[in-house]
């Protein structure tokens, strides 16, 4: 299948997945998020280049495009976590093998 085989004019997938995990933040929160479930605080620890607002608007759109789960629970202070959706958990091998481009290009 040759790169012509998709009109990107009309439609590209390529365009369309990294219109939902592109970006600086996306892929990293979900590296993070395919290891376990997390806290918003916890996150925010593992990306100490983010800020808060920064983490919330990736965190609500990653929500919003059904790749990650928001569960609140009725506590106070309350708590929230943070984990992916089945089509999250689809996004693993993409996700790993952007792990494994960056070890190989850039000797992480």
């Amino acid at each position: 299948m040759g790169h012509d085989t998709y009109n990107c004019n009309k439609g590209c997938p390529v365009e369309a997945t990294l219109e939902l995990i592109g970006g600086k933040w996306k892929g990293i929160i979900l590296y993070h998020l395919l290891e376990k479930t997390y806290r918003f605080g916890e996150l925010k620890k593992t990306m100490p280049g983010i800020t808060q607002r920064m983490l919330t608007k990736q965190l609500r759109e990653l929500e919003s495009d059904g790749i990650i789960n928001r569960k609140v629970y009725a506590e106070v202070p309350p708590k929230v976590e943070y984990s992916l959706t089945e089509i999250g958990e689809s996004l693993r091998s993409v996700v790993m093998m952007m792990r494994d481009w960056g070890r190989k290009h850039f000797g992480m």
